[in-house]
């Protein structure tokens, strides 16, 4: 059997794809660059990252992207020897306004190279494309009305007012028609993700609806006609946990399905796992998957509830999470780890260290000098040695443990050259409200450092060491519930842990990095 979810951490809003045998998923990656995570399976068990696609400028520019903005919901396709990838890279999303142009770019690999974007439109998020039999494009998106705001929360889903579908140009991929609203959402309300399928000459339109958190839920619906009319399924909802609350799967919805070469049917969807006795999930949104069956031309989840299974049959054995010594040269480093909105300043030594140039603070949108990977495990490890060569008390490096700008702990050491004195500090945003609960003198900042972050569920904690062997605690006890979507505000990513290298004075400091290691516990 196979546990839920199959991509732990944050994986939030699963395109899924069936390819000569492999299965592949697309994932959004909000503000972290290279933008969109592609991970591959040929057993459903055991996944690799293959492919981050937008890894230029040229197909995707976040700097100064707000945080939780970025690339929204990917949809992955495949069509006569081509990858398509559909993307939404939101800029702005603020109420009542949401600034979202929507892109496609194609590749022949999956690994790319991917082609220059073509702007498709900006009047909704979370867009997918739809290859008919008959030659034909389809592009699936939401629409925003800004026009519909209300500071209501309760009223938040007056401004999700229906799913559009516009045709392309089959070789261009700009539109040739004005786009029809085909569905106007259930009841649950805050209709998004839309995928549209076709089967035994019916079109099925799937959908998210009921917002990013508990009530969140996946909805179906189906026409004989692209425009058509839509009728919804008999239970409204494919898959909703709203209910369920002592069910381990949460928050699921926002999916998308397939075949496989068997004839067994496939649906990948988000989820949520609260830490025991909470509603926050630090790990954010990730991806699981059920098998779907047919009964009178709809779709429902092979245990006939609305509830899915964590554990299904697939087709290999599931291999246990592993712990990571990472070398810096390896593609696995660059496939594990994402930067902040853009690439930063760094280079590869000859000694195997990753010199990592300091850009901007932990709190800005512009310019951070950080190499960041999911949390994927609720208890872990990561450690990591370093040297510094600032020498002013604005430059600093560290280990960072993030949610967000305003949600973050970060041990950094630092030198002050006016005091002569060297420390590592705790650098806390809780909310947006900045402390240093911890600050310690240190022999020497230039020699090698040793940082440590253990978390066991709720609650973690720095140690150093200055050879590596023994480690000291430092008293500060970090509250994980803090990095996740349900504290300081509404958000979409989940918790990272990583290298950052900050220099607010001159930009000419950098650390020279010698190791990560990630320990699942």
């Amino acid at each position: 059997m196979i546990k839920n979810p199959v991509l732990s951490g944050f994986h939030a809003d699963p395109s899924l794809l069936y390819v000569d045998g492999v299965f592949y998923t697309a994932n959004s990656t909000f503000e972290y660059f290279p933008g969109v995570v592609v991970s591959a399976s040929k057993d459903l068990a055991n996944w690799e990252t293959v492919s981050l696609p937008l890894n230029e400028p040229r197909l995707l520019h976040m700097e100064g992207n707000p945080k939780s903005c970025g690339i929204w919901a990917p949809c992955l396709t495949y069509c006569d020897g081509l990858f398509y990838l559909v993307y939404t890279d939101v800029k702005y999303w603020s109420a009542p306004y949401k600034d979202s142009p929507n892109y496609i770019t194609t590749a022949k690999d999956i690994r790319g190279p991917w082609s220059d974007p073509v702007f498709v439109n900006c009047s909704g998020f979370d867009p997918s494309l739809f290859h008919d039999d008959d030659g034909r494009k389809y592009f699936v998106s939401m629409e925003w009305d800004y026009r519909k705001y209300d500071p209501d929360p309760a009223k938040e889903a007056t401004q999700f007012t229906g799913i559009l579908i516009t045709e392309l140009d089959p070789v261009a991929l700009t539109p040739v028609a004005e786009p029809v609203k085909v569905f106007k959402g259930s009841k649950l309300g805050l209709v998004e993700g839309p995928h549209l399928y076709k089967k035994d000459g019916f079109y099925y339109l799937f959908a998210a609806e009921g917002g990013t958190a508990y009530n969140h839920a996946e909805t179906v619906c189906r026409a004989k006609s692209v425009y058509g009319e839509y009728v919804m399924h008999p239970n409204t909802h494919l898959t909703c946990t709203a209910n369920a609350p002592d069910a381990p799967l949460q928050k699921t919805g926002h999916g998308a399905m397939v075949q496989s070469n068997d004839g067994r049917w496939w649906f990948a969807f988000l989820c949520g796992r609260p830490l025991p006795g909470t509603r926050f999930c630090p790990l954010g949104r990730e991806t699981a998957i059920n098998e779907l069956i047919w009964k009178e031309g709809w779709p429902y989840l092979k245990n006939g509830t609305m509830i899915p299974d964590q554990y299904f049959e697939g087709y290999g054995e599931q291999k246990p999470p592993e712990a990571v010594a990472y070398d810096f040269k390896s593609e696995r480093f660059f496939l594990d780890f994402q930067f902040l909105r853009s690439k930063p300043k760094y280079s590869i030594e000859a000694d195997g260290a990753l010199r990592l140039w300091g850009g901007n603070s932990p709190c800005c949108n512009f310019g951070q000098g950080a190499f960041l990977r999911r949390q994927t495990d609720f208890s872990f490890e990561a450690a990591m040695s370093f040297k510094l060569t600032a020498g002013h008390f604005q430059q600093m490096a560290g280990l960072m443990y993030r949610y967000d700008e305003t949600n973050h702990v970060f041990l950094r050491a630092a030198y002050d050259k006016e005091e002569n004195k060297s420390t590592l500090a705790i650098l806390c945003q809780d909310a947006g409200k900045f402390s240093i609960p911890v600050e310690i003198e240190i022999p020497d900042a230039f020699a090698t450092i040793y940082l440590k972050l253990t978390v066991s569920g709720k609650s973690g904690y720095f140690s150093y060491s200055p050879d590596g062997v023994s480690y000291a605690k430092l008293h500060y006890e970090i509250d994980v519930t803090k990095l996740s979507d349900e504290y300081g505000g509404l958000g979409f990513t989940g918790a990272f842990v990583g290298m950052q290298s900050v220099d607010m004075r001159d930009k000419t400091s950098f650390a020279d990095f010698y190791g990560f290691e990630y320990i699942p516990r």
